[in-house]
């Protein structure tokens, strides 16, 4: 599975997970803008040397890659991301929002500038440099973007208010894109990876020991190919096992004299997942 000619853009590449899918998409043929920040894991300070040093790696391979540092959390800061890619080589293939900061806290100690920050780099960061990139894949007729959702998000962390909302809004993205794209070929999907990095190793302690990022990468790479014909789905990753994770409906009840009683009466009924309808968004085509 190769990308010849493509051109991708990583946000957060510069360390952990979006370091190692962009020197998979760059081995594998993609011209890749290596998009960091540089700060540290709650968002703080900046550098270019996190990039440049991605950049490096990808191009004493024999690849082709450009540093770029602009803050996703900024609408200027995805345009500039999506101009450097357009400057350099002239199209977009690719998008993988992976950017991502930490600030957490129990929800009583929680506080709104944590929250702001949160949202901002991991929701309206996606939203910003999709937004920037969306007209360019609309117009080839062509695109795959892969959101990086998290488990926080979809089943809960304790201390993870500000980083579940903002990664579940990012599922809720990914369904109205997903809709939204499939007449002009763009497929959106979302990976929720369990790995060890810089912003997980103090969590995962020693089960981290057999969660290379590496081993998310493959799920990334395949999200990214023309040959995925999958869109509107998530899938967990980690340690070399991937499962779809989907929002299913249940068979419920019917009653049209429904009330509070009927439901307290049926509640078991109402929850049981023996019989589900999945819910998704449509193939690309």
């Amino acid at each position: 599975m190769t990308f010849d000619g493509e051109v991708a853009i990583v946000t957060g590449a510069g360390r952990g997970l979006g370091r190692c899918h962009a020197l998979e998409l760059a081995r594998r043929g993609a011209r890749v803008v290596v998009n960091d920040l540089g700060g540290t894991v709650d968002g703080s300070g900046a550098s270019t040397s996190a990039a440049q040093a991605v950049v490096d790696e990808i191009t004493a391979a024999g690849g082709t890659a450009i540093a770029e540092t602009s803050s996703v959390a900024t609408e200027d800061g995805g345009a500039a991301i999506v101009a450097a890619a357009m400057d350099a080589f002239g199209r977009v293939d690719i998008l993988v929002n992976n950017a991502g900061i930490l600030r957490d806290a129990a929800f009583k100690n929680m506080t709104a500038d944590q929250v702001d920050a949160v949202i901002a780099v991991h929701l309206l960061g996606a939203f910003n440099v999709t937004r920037a990139v969306w007209p360019v894949m609309r117009e080839r007729n062509y695109g795959r973007i892969v959101h990086t959702t998290s488990g926080t998000g979809l089943f809960g962390n304790f201390g993870q208010a500000n980083y579940g909302a903002a990664k579940m809004g990012l599922v809720g993205m990914m369904h109205v894109l997903s809709i939204e794209g499939a007449r002009n070929n763009i497929a959106v999907n979302a990976i929720a990876p369990i790995a060890r990095t810089r912003m997980t190793k103090d969590i995962m302690g020693e089960a981290g020991k057999a969660m290379d990022p590496e081993l998310v990468t493959p799920v990334v790479v395949y999200l990214a190919h023309r040959y995925c014909d999958r869109t509107a789905h998530v899938y967990s990753v980690g340690g070399g096992k991937v499962s779809r994770v989907f929002i299913g409906v249940t068979s419920g009840i019917e009653d049209p004299a429904l009330t509070a009683e009927s439901v307290a009466d049926s509640i078991d009924t109402i929850d049981d997942p023996s019989a589900f309808v999945i819910r998704g968004g449509p193939a690309p085509r």
